[in-house]
């Protein structure tokens, strides 16, 4: 016979952190079996919900786990197998402890009992259960414990729902919760609308073969680098629009810092250039780090974060005075190199928390950067947003005249055949424009000290990982 029980009619009262000040009340509590401490005649369980943990108290003596009044209620008959006590009964001490006995480690279960103040409690509180249901009896114990922090990947990765379950991971998800609702209230507060584009297109966003193939019904598809090209043509219509989706690059790295599926924050404005989205950028990242740090301390304390809010404007740096600045350092550099894993090292050791770096050179850019006014296409109205020596974000005034939005691709190796249903757009007054992708998991690990972004999105994709 199953030792788990139906729910049936029962339903949670209060979550685990709704029970200060509620001495004596009885409560309904659902969750899972974070652990168990069993002394042979009394058994603590700690059940977890998503708000927290409260310990319950099951004692082998059963007068003392009920109040005086129902202390005489007879036993139930039924054997623990076959015991589903109705919402009127309440079960035997001896059956309740029978149940606890059996309880193993990440089990659902539901209880009701009385909030009972104790001084040597977690959080000054335990329950004195009266029933208690087995919604779902654990058949396996994960080789880790939640209260775990360095574990292996692999071995984590493997079952990542029950991972989940570890506090440690839990405050980081909660902050992402806030940082994703910090992130829409900012800009819809500056006017901007959000949109959703395309996962399947039919050619590159952004050129380069960072391209994952699909089949799409008779001909090729791929799965979208980015939004850019369908944000830019919808400032058209809308001028301030922002989205917050999944991009998709087929690099094959396996570093702390890249996956093969992200989430970015993309926005693009009518009307404006790179150094107005700059403003923005920075603000958005003040306003959110703000705000968790007003919303999420428990979580942070959990992390060991001192959350310090950014001052604007962020400082900036023109890409060649970085240059400069790695060549006294020793560094081995030319204008027109990319910067090393080793060179943004070399600056984090100089430049210290949020910062821009401004006007790239324009061969180094994605074709539908705008290049400076000198004429001389060497140069580019573009800016990357790091944080130590970690980048976040990547923008720039965008290119909004045909002509010159040919030259370039032709300029980069691209067909402008290929584009052809982005290029007639700008036959109908493509007005000036600029935005920025932010790149939320790197986000996250600036703002939760996580080192290794696979941490920081619930079922990482990368070169390894395809499942679960």
């Amino acid at each position: 016979m199953s030792l788990e029980d139906d729910l049936g009619d029962w339903r949670r009262s209060h979550y685990s952190s709704e029970l200060q000040g509620m001495d004596g009340r009885e409560v309904t509590l659902m969750g899972y079996v974070s652990s168990i401490r069993d002394h042979g005649n009394i058994v603590f369980v700690m059940l977890t919900d998503k708000e927290g943990e409260v310990q319950i108290v099951f004692k082998k003596d059963g007068s003392s786990n009920l109040p005086e009044a129902e202390s005489k209620v007879e036993p139930s008959p039924s054997s623990l197998s076959s015991l589903s006590p109705s919402p009127q009964s309440l079960q035997s001490s001896h059956s309740l402890f029978s149940k606890a006995k059996v309880l193993k480690e990440h089990s659902s279960i539901a209880v009701r009992g009385v909030v009972k103040s104790m001084k040597n409690a977690p959080k000054g509180i335990e329950i004195i259960p009266r029933e208690m249901k087995i919604l779902s009896l654990a058949r396996s114990i994960p080789p880790f414990s939640i209260y775990s922090k360095s574990i292996p990947l692999d071995a984590r990765l493997d079952i990542r729902a029950v991972d989940l379950r570890r506090h440690y991971l839990r405050a980081v998800f909660k902050i992402r919760h806030n940082v994703l609702k910090a992130i829409r209230a900012f800009l819809d507060e500056q006017g901007f609308i959000e949109v959703n584009t395309p996962k399947m297109i039919s050619t590159a966003s952004e050129g380069g073969a960072a391209l994952f193939p699909i089949f799409y019904f008779d001909r090729e598809a791929f799965l979208a680098q980015s939004p850019q090209l369908y944000k830019e043509q919808l400032t058209l219509a809308f001028e301030k629009v922002y989205e917050i989706a999944p991009i998709f690059r087929a690099e094959p790295s396996r570093t702390n810092r890249h996956l093969a599926e992200a989430i970015s924050v993309d926005v693009e404005h009518a009307f404006v250039n790179y150094e107005d989205v700059m403003h923005i950028l920075e603000g958005m990242v003040s306003h959110v780090i703000g705000y968790v740090k007003d919303k999420n301390r428990e979580e942070l304390d959990m992390l060991s974060m001192d959350l310090v809010k950014p001052t604007t404007p962020f400082p900036r740096y023109r890409y060649s005075e970085l240059v400069d600045m790695l060549r006294r350092e020793g560094a081995r550099i030319e204008w027109g190199d990319d910067f090393t894993t080793e060179h943004l090292k070399a600056l984090a050791g100089i430049l210290k928390g949020y910062y821009f770096v401004v006007d790239w050179p324009a061969s180094m850019r994605p074709f539908y950067t705008k290049v400076k006014g000198d004429g001389s296409y060497a140069l580019s109205e573009s800016f990357d947003l790091m944080y130590n020596d970690l980048e976040i974000s990547s923008g720039s005034t965008r290119i909004n005249r045909k002509d010159e939005l040919i030259a370039r691709l032709k300029m980069q190796g691209l067909k402008p055949e290929s584009f052809t249903h982005h290029l007639i757009v700008f036959d109908y007054g493509m007005p000036p424009h600029a935005g920025f992708g932010l790149g939320l998991e790197r986000f996250l690990m600036t703002i939760t000290g996580i080192e290794n972004i696979r941490d920081t999105t619930f079922y990482p994709r990368d070169i390894d990982r395809l499942v679960p």
